[in-house]
């Protein structure tokens, strides 16, 4: 049986989606983030030398990276292509984009604004906070916020278009994407991007995506 090693607030929670969908049997292990840090517990590293999530194990096989797990999930088990558009067609390469382009070029970025959000709080010594908050802000409004703005004008214009990132059909592709819809709106970042803000409502009113929360918890992504 497949195994999700599953971090909370995490990535991880796209893999259960996705195995949700497929209608696959899966067994979770649950990981709690350390409180004062929020970052993945050691004992991580025993399923895969990085110590991150997501992390599956199927048998003797070890996958870690989501765009790498969706390939794999959807290479061997979905086998009437339900999640994945035609070959050679022109959803199929917008299919590759976007799973390949929500970890390469829209995480960083989400990623880095809330590292420099965290600049003002513990564990930085309260000294130095007042001087963090400054520099934070300053990369934020002249760097960050432009670039996220950026990359959500892209996205509401292809959400103009169609209903799902790759087409008309909902794919792993829309799953990959969920996560960087769901940071934003967690701040309050999808105010004025009706098209994501739509998608996203979509999104959630899955079926197999509510059974996803009910088996790895709510997201709390909020900074």
């Amino acid at each position: 049986m497949i195994k999700v090693h599953h971090l909370e607030n995490s990535r991880s929670q796209r893999v259960l989606w996705l195995l949700e969908e497929l209608g696959l049997d899966y067994e979770t292990v649950e990981y709690a983030r350390d409180p004062e840090t929020m970052l993945a517990p050691a004992k991580l590293k025993q399923v895969h030398p990085l110590g991150k999530s997501p992390v599956i194990t199927d048998g003797e096989i070890t996958l870690a990276e989501s765009g790498a797990i969706i390939d794999y999930l959807i290479e061997r088990y979905d086998t009437k292509r339900s999640l994945i558009p035609a070959p050679d067609s022109a959803d199929h390469r917008h299919y590759r984009f976007w799973l390949h382009y929500a970890e390469g070029s829209a995480m960083p970025l989400l990623v880095m604004k809330l590292v420099f959000s965290r600049l003002g709080k513990s564990p930085v010594p309260a000294p130095m906070r007042p001087l963090g908050n400054m520099f934070a802000s300053g990369v934020k409004d002249k760097f960050l916020n432009p670039q996220i703005r950026q990359h959500m004008d892209f996205w509401e214009g292809v959400l103009g278009k169609s209903a799902w990132f790759a087409g008309e059909q909902f794919t792993a592709a829309d799953i990959q994407m969920s996560f960087p819809l769901l940071a934003l709106d967690a701040r309050g970042g999808l105010e004025g991007s009706p098209n994501l803000k739509a998608c996203l409502t979509r999104m959630r009113e899955r079926p197999a995506y509510q059974r996803a929360i009910e088996q790895g918890g709510e997201f709390n992504l909020s900074e």
